[in-house]
């Protein structure tokens, strides 16, 4: 979801400063924003729950990989700070199913409107990458819609090569990218 490409200087900072965490009680209200900032984008960002406890209860049970629901796998929900500052979110799943396998991937992002062109979706990618490196897992499949020209740039930025774009329905494509994980580990 980031926009062009980011200067030399931004890619430092963000290398530096931005951690990758588990969401925690006090995320609430800047995800909770941030999710409707994204979802005026058609972009949702956080999983499924209607109270805060719920979208906690979810995400640690898919990190831990117990009592997954119907169509899920073992993912670690990551919330992407610098600073105080909450800029952005990754999903770094394990396996996949076959929706993940043509639609989703391995990897998903998005940076918050007012953190873009910073360098952190790269730098998200670069740290869900070696997660998945860490994991076992060589090859990781990371999509992004056909109109989103940032996250491409990104996506082939860390090495991503494009396999094909397929029809996700009501006319939307999705690009699909393959990239070799141990090049970042």
């Amino acid at each position: 979801m980031d926009g062009a490409r980011a200067s030399g200087e931004d890619l430092v900072s963000a290398r530096c400063t931005l951690i990758l965490r588990p969401l925690t009680a006090a995320d609430e209200v800047p995800m909770r924003r941030m999710q409707a900032e994204l979802a005026a984008e058609g972009f949702d960002l956080l999983p499924e729950g209607h109270t805060w406890a719920e979208v906690m209860g979810r995400a640690e049970r898919e990190a831990s990989g117990v009592d997954l629901e119907p169509g899920r796998v073992r993912a670690d929900f990551l919330v992407a700070e610098v600073g105080r500052d909450v800029v952005g979110r990754a999903s770094v799943r394990y396996a996949l199913t076959d929706w993940l396998h043509h639609y989703g991937g391995h990897i998903g992002y998005a940076v918050a409107p007012a953190h873009r062109l910073k360098g952190y979706a790269g730098e998200m990618l670069r740290q869900s990458l070696q997660r998945l490196a860490a994991a076992g897992i060589d090859r990781a499949l990371v999509t992004c819609d056909e109109g989103n020209v940032g996250s491409a740039r990104v996506i082939e930025g860390a090495g991503g090569v494009l396999e094909n774009v397929v029809d996700v329905g009501g006319g939307l494509l999705r690009r699909r990218y393959w990239i070799d994980v141990f090049t970042h580990a």
